[in-house]
This record gives C-alpha cells, sequence and structure tokens, in this order.
C-alpha cells in the first residue's frame, strides 16, 4: 500500500540493527539504535592507526575481526581472547589530525590501555582515535547534500542489507558447492527481511519505521566480505561468485549506502520489527 511518498510492502521489516564503535571490529546487535545525522549513535567513531599513521581495518588486517567490543554504560570495552581493555565512549583531549580515505580530520588521540591491547593484538604500535560528534567530515561527493556527514566509515553513515539479496548469493554459492555466507559479511547497519532480491536497489529513498534515509548510491564491495567474522580465516568468497553476476564499472555491488534525513542536531529511534518502506 501507499503512504505518502513512500510504497509499503507487506512484512518488509528490519530484521536487525548492529553498530560498530571501533572502525574494523567486530559490531553489536541492538535491538534499538539512535540515529543521528552522522548513523547509529557510537558507529565507528573510533579507528586504529597503524605505527606508519595509516589506518586499520579488515582488508589488510583480517584479525581485526576478532577484536570484541561493547557498550558498558559510557565505556567501550574491547577484548580479544583473555584481554581486555576500556576507554571512554567520549574521551576529551588534545587532537591531532588523521587521515581516513582521502579525507584529512579532527580526532582524539585515546590512547592508553586500548591502544595497547591493539598493539600487542596486530603485532604493531598502533594509536587509538575518537572522532568527536562537533568533526564534520562530508559524505562521498556527489552524492550527499550540504550538511551530511559520516564518522570514520568509509564514505556514508548507514549501510543498508537485505536478506532476501543475501539468499539469492548464497543460492549461487550453494550451487557453486560453496558454503552459505551469513549476512556479517557486508557489516551492515541495518538488516531488512522480506521482499524480493535486489528490491532495494530500485529505492532512491526508504522509511526504515519513522526515520527517512536517502540512498544514492549502491555499496562496492572488497575483500572484507571474504573474511570470516568469527574466526578471521580469510577465503575467495563470496567476493568472487558476487564478481560474476554484480559486477558495474569494475565495481562489485552489494547493499545500499544511506544518508539519514535529519538536522545536525536532530535524532530518531529505530528498533528490530519496524516497517520498512521503498520510494520507487
Amino acid at each position: 500500500m501507499f503512504r505518502g511518498r513512500f510504497c509499503y510492502v507487506d512484512r518488509v521489516r528490519i530484521a536487525s540493527l548492529h553498530v560498530y564503535p571501533l572502525k574494523g571490529a567486530r559490531g553489536i546487535a541492538l535491538e534499538r539504535a539512535e540515529v543521528l545525522a552522522s548513523g547509529i549513535r557510537h558507529d565507528r567513531r573510533f579507528m586504529a592507526l597503524g605505527q606508519d599513521g595509516a589506518f586499520i581495518t579488515q582488508r589488510a588486517h583480517p584479525s581485526m575481526a576478532l577484536v570484541d567490543v561493547a557498550l558498558a554504560g559510557d565505556r567501550l570495552s574491547l577484548s580479544v581472547g583473555a584481554a581486555s581493555a576500556s576507554v571512554p565512549l567520549a574521551p576529551d583531549g588534545p587532537r591531532r589530525r588523521v587521515r581516513v580515505w582521502d579525507d584529512e580530520v579532527e580526532a582524539i588521540d585515546v590512547g592508553g590501555e586500548g591502544a595497547e591491547l591493539l598493539s600487542q593484538h596486530l603485532g604493531q604500535r598502533c594509536s587509538l582515535v575518537f572522532m568527536p560528534l562537533d568533526v564534520i567530515r562530508p559524505v562521498e561527493s556527489p552524492y550527499g547534500r550540504l550538511g551530511d556527514r559520516v564518522g570514520f566509515a568509509d564514505a556514508y553513515p548507514v549501510l543498508v542489507a537485505t536478506l532476501a539479496s543475501l539468499a539469492d548469493l548464497n543460492a549461487r554459492l550453494t550451487a557453486s558447492g560453496e558454503p552459505p555466507v551469513p549476512i556479517d559479511r557486508f557489516r551492515a547497519n541495518v538488516v531488512v527481511e522480506g521482499g524480493e532480491p535486489f528490491e532495494e536497489e530500485g529505492a532512491t529513498s526508504m522509511r526504515l519505521g519513522g526515520l527517512s534515509v536517502r540512498t544514492p548510491k549502491r555499496s562496492s564491495r572488497c575483500q572484507v566480505t571474504t573474511v570470516d567474522q568469527r574466526t578471521a580465516a580469510t577465503s575467495k568468497e563470496p567476493l568472487r561468485t558476487l564478481a560474476r553476476y554484480r559486477t558495474e564499472a569494475n565495481k562489485v555491488l552489494f547493499a545500499m549506502n544511506a544518508i539519514p534525513d535529519l538536522a545536525a542536531d536532530a535524532s530518531i529511534v529505530v528498533a528490530v520489527g519496524d516497517a520498512v518502506a521503498y520510494l520507487r
């Protein structure tokens, strides 16, 4: 049925919500999430830097998938095996310039036990930095509008993936003798159930519960999708299979980049089970 400018399809709902406080580390499943203009609160506000100053992700360091994170009051807990550390969720201190892809932004050097844990786990001297909410990193040009912003995520504040599209991929994997993959390979913030495979790609906007988001661009995928998020083991799948039928302009595509339609000082709560609608 139609409500306003969005097309609601029966039984299309939010299946799960995920926040990734530390770029490259494990995510946290949420029942409810507060969404800001920059994405889900706490999403990718922390980032690890190597001894050369370059940011660290699973692309070059698959073992980042073994870094567990938890939100504990006003602190972020990090753990790898028996080793653990805790840092403030909103640290304060001197700022430095850091680079994430082509963007140079201000960040706070958190240091302390969080940086030490990452250094020991990755086998190199690491820094741990935090992007305060007053730092404005624009969304990838030319797809954002004035005021759109993102944390340390690659380029967009929210990533939406659907279980219908995953089922299509997994059918192809199993047909070729490969095991299916879970949705966590795609590190989405919002996972949607219901609808048809890749139906989300026909939308220019979505309604996620009470939140409107613009979806200007499909997400191009990299080797992070080949990292098992439980073990950090790597393979060629599912990227190899995706490349056979999901390639355009030399980019392998899966899931939708999304930008919340929110003012800088606004937020909206979305929850698992909320209805999802697409603007055609």
